[in-house]
């Protein structure tokens, strides 16, 4: 194990790690089980839950973006890669800094307008379902782009400062 994963900044980065893992999979479980149970409901019973159809789309979204999330954290995430196998590794670094940069920019740009959408939201006040507000529901937008933000910058400055320690400039 490397002296990182040993250090408390490693351990806690384990414990965010198991954390948003977690989140994911409890999201997942609980659209699945809902799911199910509002077939069971309608095609047994001729009822179902109320508010299941409505929560059923919120956890859709949460599972998206949590799931961006751990794709941005083990760099498994979209990307068309179609220089790397003819360019030297510092055209190839250049090019994924600066991919990391605009990146870097537009989630940032993205966690500044969601959360102005969340204040929107709660200036005005919306219920979805349930009596919760649907602002609460929309958290995970900023949320998602805070920590996108904070990824991407990362791998930007790892590219520059240590290219060495960075796995996305591996090549094969």
């Amino acid at each position: 194990m490397s002296h990182f994963q040993d250090s408390v900044a490693g351990k806690l980065l384990r414990r965010v790690h198991w954390l948003e893992d977690g989140i994911l999979a409890s999201i997942l479980l609980g659209m699945i089980l809902l799911a199910v149970a509002q077939i069971l409901l309608r095609n047994f019973f001729d009822t179902g839950i109320v508010w299941g159809d409505a929560l059923l789309r919120v956890m859709v979204i949460w599972v998206a973006l949590s799931g961006a999330m751990v794709a941005a954290r083990s760099n498994a995430h979209i990307a068309i890669d179609i220089l790397s196998p003819w360019v030297s590794f510092q055209v190839l670094r250049l090019f994924r800094a600066l991919s990391n940069l605009f990146t870097t920019v537009v989630c940032g740009i993205m966690t500044y307008y969601s959360i102005d959408f969340i204040l929107l939201e709660l200036e005005d006040g919306s219920i979805a379902f349930a009596g919760i507000p649907t602002w609460a529901f929309e958290l995970i937008i900023p949320i998602t782009f805070i920590v996108l933000t904070l990824r991407f910058s990362i791998c930007f400055f790892m590219i520059i400062f240590s290219p060495a320690a960075c796995p996305d400039l591996s090549k094969d």
